[in-house]
């Protein structure tokens, strides 16, 4: 915020003095444009270089009469409303540009990559399929803007979204990918060097198992050595592969060749974490048949030595392979009833798991999302009822949905733990949004959108490694769109981005507030996606 206008936003009004405390976003200057929202009674204002306009409720302004303007509103805002809500969803965020990325099905945008970005240290990866199908590699020092972009000699068949690309940095740094599988041979290499964005030729892992590969996904455990899991065999009757690699031989080991059987009936649609403690958390749901309305139950494991055995909650240790008989359920979920299915899981700092997803009860034909976790002694749910819309999940391939399966955060422990899940979903205008729990203990929560504009078909991604050190979220941001089906949109090449939100952080100063505390949205805009921060206007007494 410049000085002037910092300056004439100090005013005395109603007795006491209300000054803009700083707006630590890129807001101020990106494409000569600011918006301000207030967050009570649906005041907007919009700054811009332009002239006067108005038209419903934003106002446009010309840049010399925006501290009049300002004025004005805060003075307003104090008439209307003596506190402004307390909001849960503040901290900063901005967007980074990438580059340009293949935009005509959501294989850049899919929920099961892991990672599309990845940290070690202050280096920051990122991978994405470009126009002409190629990999794209990216790194850059974290919190900065420019990205040194190098172009793989891999390409993908990106016309289908299942052929994601998958990448992880090992604990001596490197940088570790595998793509484009969609029931394919294993297509994986990793950097010749600590930190290089050159890669090695294509090379097995253990030449088990590796001929019917699909939804790759790399874990780093505490030690630097990593997982690989991979589905081997076919929608409806697949079973679940891992792998481990050692850094110190830098050679990989299979695990498992089929740790969940599917008993040639059926196949688990995984998701996974690992916790602060270094235990491996799986939880999947059945599906019966390729058709996605087969999806069934949330099942649970977990493994305290690096993915070797397995036990249930209870300490029960697992018979292996895990079949549809022996598992443990989180919750018991019919079929037809909109399941969806690979997700996401998480731990608060106790190690209790945490399964993000959505389905619909037998009464009612919208599907909402879910949070179902464990306290320590048992399985709960929190579902939440804020969707209106009705929609069906039926068919094979990948499916046009008008919501985005989630994605979930846990901050904190026990009843003292605070979710953070992010989605996407039509009725938001598909936009970037934020569901929050603030305390787990009473299990109320709120929505606020991150972006603007909408995304598409964007699912979220982000990474893993930067939100287990420091719980700053850096998402994988782009609009893509995705026809049902495997079908392929005719759009160009779509802008990528990192949506870098501190949650935790403080979008300004620490001022007093006491009588009067006006809290607004700054937003910035860059291309297509606006991303919204958070600073607010205190009253407080002159000293």
């Amino acid at each position: 915020m410049n000085n002037q206008l910092r300056r004439n936003l100090r005013y005395r009004i109603l007795g006491t003095n209300l000054r803009a405390l700083e707006c630590l976003s890129l807001v101020w200057g990106v494409s000569g444009r600011s918006v301000v929202k207030k967050v009570s009674r649906g005041l907007v204002i919009d700054l811009r270089r332009k002239g006067l306009k108005v038209y419903g409720n934003l106002f446009l302004f010309p840049a010399p009469l925006q501290p009049v303007c300002l004025t004005f509103l805060a003075f307003l805002a104090c008439v209307l409303t003596s506190c402004a809500p307390n909001l849960n969803l503040t901290g900063r965020s901005k967007t980074t540009y990438v580059g340009e990325g293949w935009a005509n099905n959501s294989v850049n945008a899919v929920i099961f990559r892991k990672n599309s970005l990845v940290s070690r240290g202050d280096t920051q990866f990122v991978a994405y399929y470009d126009k002409d199908m190629r990999v794209i590699l990216g790194k850059r020092r974290l919190g900065e803007d420019k990205w040194i972009i190098k172009p793989s000699p891999y390409k993908g068949n990106a016309a289908d979204a299942h052929n994601s690309i998958s990448i992880m940095v090992d604990g001596d740094g490197y940088l570790h990918m595998s793509w484009d599988h969609h029931g394919h041979p294993l297509r994986y290499c990793r950097g010749i060097a600590p930190g290089s964005l050159e890669l090695t030729e294509k090379m097995p892992m253990t030449g088990k198992v590796e001929q019917s590969v699909t939804y790759p996904e790399f874990y780093k455990l505490a030690d630097g050595n990593l997982l690989f899991l991979y589905r081997n065999g076919a929608s409806g009757r697949g079973d679940l592969v891992i792998n481990r690699y050692d850094k110190g031989t830098k050679t990989w080991t299979q695990l498992h060749q089929s740790l969940i059987d599917g008993e040639g009936k059926r196949n688990a649609y995984c998701q996974s974490s690992i916790d602060r403690n270094g235990t491996l958390h799986l939880s999947w749901v059945w599906r019966e048949s390729p058709d996605v309305a087969s999806n069934h139950d949330m099942a649970y494991a977990r493994s305290t030595d690096g993915g070797l055995t397995w036990e249930k909650s209870t300490g029960e240790k697992y018979a292996l392979p895990i079949t549809m008989k022996s598992a443990e359920y989180a919750c018991l979920i019919p079929q037809k009833s909109e399941l969806i299915n690979q997700t996401s899981m998480t731990n608060d700092e106790s190690g209790n798991p945490y399964i993000a997803t959505y389905w619909r009860d037998s009464t009612s034909m919208i599907p909402q999302y879910r949070i179902i976790y464990h306290d320590g002694k048992k399985w709960e749910t929190i579902s939440t009822s804020f969707r209106k819309a009705p929609f069906s999940l039926s068919g094979a391939g990948t499916k046009a949905i008008p919501i985005s399966r989630p994605q979930i955060m846990v901050t904190g422990r026990g009843d003292n733990a605070s979710i953070l899940m992010i989605f996407r979903d039509e009725e938001r205008g598909s936009k970037v949004s934020a569901l929050v729990v603030p305390h787990l203990k009473k299990k109320t929560w709120n929505v606020r959108d991150l972006t603007e504009g909408s995304v598409g078909s964007w699912e979220p991604t982000f990474d893993t490694e930067l939100w287990q050190e420091r719980k700053v979220l850096n998402l994988f941001l782009q609009n893509v769109q995705q026809v049902d089906g495997e079908g392929k949109a005719n759009i160009e090449a779509q802008p990528v981005y990192v949506l870098e939100f501190d949650p935790q952080a403080k979008s300004q100063q620490e001022y007093n507030c006491q009588s009067h505390c006006i809290r607004f949205y700054v937003v910035s805009s860059r291309k297509d996606i606006n991303i919204r921060t958070v600073f607010t206007i205190s009253s407080y007494r002159t000293m």
